[in-house]
């Protein structure tokens, strides 16, 4: 993984003297909170609905066991114990003093972390492959790439203040893991027919307000010309993007106002002045990138074949963790494991410190020392001996970590929403805790299979909602709470919005519906093996809203 220079070291330590006189000047009463806004704000410091939260970035997910010890020791000495991992593959603390900020940016910088560019109208945290480096079906690792797209936007003087915040996403496969085409730029590793690497270029997703699934403007970029052509982009966009109205500054408006085929004709054009420039990545310091990401020595252990099978043999519940929460690595006596944080009738995303410190330990004692964030609020150990699994396991189970429900109805993803969002219109957590209890049975969840429930407190759908198979939107009506649903949705390589099937429901009554759209799929079906995604998209809405509404559905 990546590891900061001088510069990187003298930056950083920079910014967090200039934050520490800052944050003195708000509390003497020096400058206001109106003037301290925007300065908090590209220290990743938000004013949430109780108190200060504090956005800490992961560069596409990546970190490794001393960086979670500190972020465990964040939490236990200046938080409330736990942090909250999100769907930019960072982590968040919601009850940080103001005063404890700067001491928690310092002793971020000692194991190369900041919080720069978590917030405000700038390139936020690029996000990757949370299987970067180990999937098998990986045309490269993505993360050199999202390190060259970081180290270039890092206070771009150019781009930090942007009409409106501005997100990147790149996957190395034609898998998509990373939800690239919810994103303003989605960038797929791919080779040509030469054998030549480079990039399908998306642009112009989005949820929020006014979901939009990107288009593609390039289907083969080579990887040199990749920073000039994301510079095209992000000018033509800086230039014509709204500022008037941050409801239509995002690029996925500007996009679907003017058109793809006028908007792309002005980033090529745009692009001319600039490909055969300075902004070329010359093969020399792809490579030196590329050497940061090199792979572990995976020695071979096929030993790990037969045992892990008597293991699955004499433990159904150490075969059920294996069949959900285990994949296949491109060695073949390894595998990347994720941990679910999603315990049943938990907290998404949550992990205390405790557990914070033995992700750390077992990622030093069986994953090379390596640990990813995803997207869906989960860690993975990347690189992980067949013949470790058994005694990973265990300890997981020991750390209250071996959930096995990666991709089932339980494995949901949730904001913070009004329990600590000062933006949310209602609660996202208890309605996640909430279905997570109803259908935490394990033989339950098997049977439904693979489901994405994904909820939102409010229209900025930082909870995904737009591309959950089950996407629930908590809205206000009358000063209550209400809870609308989408159905369809998804952010893989086959991206789609979910479409709102009818009026909305009360906290009381949600998972309710939801069990009753679940039971509305498993009576339609064709087999076990029909997903409720494919079953969706074969019979389309009506049968559900029937279920729901008795086929009058009215309008949310």
């Amino acid at each position: 993984m990546y590891r900061y220079d001088e510069f990187d070291h003298a930056f950083v330590a920079a910014r967090v003297n200039q934050f520490r006189d800052q944050v003195e000047r708000r509390l003497s009463g020096e400058i206001s909170e109106d003037a301290f806004k925007p300065l908090r704000l590209m220290n990743g410091v938000y004013l949430q609905l109780h108190a200060y939260m504090l956005r800490v970035a992961i560069p596409y997910g990546t970190l490794n066991g001393r960086q979670m010890r500190k972020l465990a020791h964040i939490a236990r000495v200046y938080d409330r114990g736990y942090g909250h991992f999100t769907t930019r593959q960072n982590i968040q603390y919601n009850w940080p003093k103001l005063s404890d900020m700067p001491a928690i940016l310092e002793e971020l910088a000692e194991v190369e972390m900041h919080a720069i560019q978590t917030s405000g109208n700038c390139i936020r945290n690029v996000t990757a492959d949370h299987f970067a480096g180990a999937a098998a079906d990986e045309v490269a690792d993505p993360r050199p790439y999202a390190e060259i797209l970081r180290q270039w936007s890092s206070v771009h003087p150019e781009f930090s203040f942007l009409p409106r915040k501005f997100k990147i996403a790149v996957t190395g496969s034609e898998r998509d893991r990373a939800a690239i085409q919810v994103h303003d730029i989605g960038l797929q590793l791919k080779k040509d027919e030469e054998g030549r690497l480079g990039f399908a270029v998306w642009i112009g997703g989005g949820q929020g307000r006014t979901p939009i699934l990107a288009k593609k403007v390039r289907d083969f970029l080579p990887e040199a010309d990749l920073l000039s052509y994301v510079t095209a982009i992000m000018r033509v966009y800086n230039l014509h993007g709204r500022r008037d109205n941050k409801y239509k500054a995002r690029i996925k408006i500007l996009v679907h106002e003017t058109g793809v085929e006028q908007l792309s004709a002005e980033i090529e054009a745009e692009w001319e002045h600039l490909k055969d420039g300075e902004l070329k990545l010359p093969a020399a310091d792809i490579s030196a990138i590329n050497a940061y990401f090199a792979p572990p020595a995976l020695t071979d252990r096929a030993e790990g074949w037969g045992e892990l099978a008597e293991w699955k043999k004499s433990d159904p519940s150490f075969a059920d963790w294996v069949g959900r929460n285990v994949a296949p690595h491109r060695h073949p006596d390894y595998a990347m494991v994720t941990i679910s944080l999603k315990p049943i009738g938990g907290i998404p995303g949550d992990a205390s410190a405790d557990q914070m410190d033995a992700v750390a330990r077992l990622a030093e004692e069986f994953a090379h020392d390596e640990i990813r964030v995803t997207h869906e609020q989960n860690l993975v150990l990347p690189h992980v001996a067949l013949a470790d699994l058994e005694p990973l396991y265990r300890a997981l189970v020991a750390d209250g970590l071996a959930t096995a429900n990666a991709g089932l109805i339980t494995d949901i993803i949730a904001c913070p929403g009004l329990d600590y969002c000062a933006l949310a219109n209602a609660r996202s957590i208890p309605v996640a805790q909430d279905i997570s209890n109803r259908f935490g049975d394990p033989a339950r969840q098997a049977d439904i299979g693979d489901l994405k429930i994904k909820i939102s407190g409010c229209i900025n759908a930082c909870g995904h909602h737009h591309v959950g198979h089950i996407g629930i939107l908590g809205v206000e009506k009358k000063g209550a709470e209400l809870y609308q649903i989408s159905l369809g949705g998804s952010g893989d390589e086959k991206a789609s919005i979910g479409e709102i099937i009818g009026r909305g429901f009360e906290p009381e009554r949600i998972t309710d519906a939801v069990e009753t759209i679940v039971d509305t799929y498993l009576e339609s079906r064709t087999s076990a093996e029909e997903t409720f995604l494919e079953c969706y998209r074969r019979i389309g809405a009506g049968p559900f809203k029937t279920a729901l509404y008795g086929g009058a559905a009215e309008a949310a």
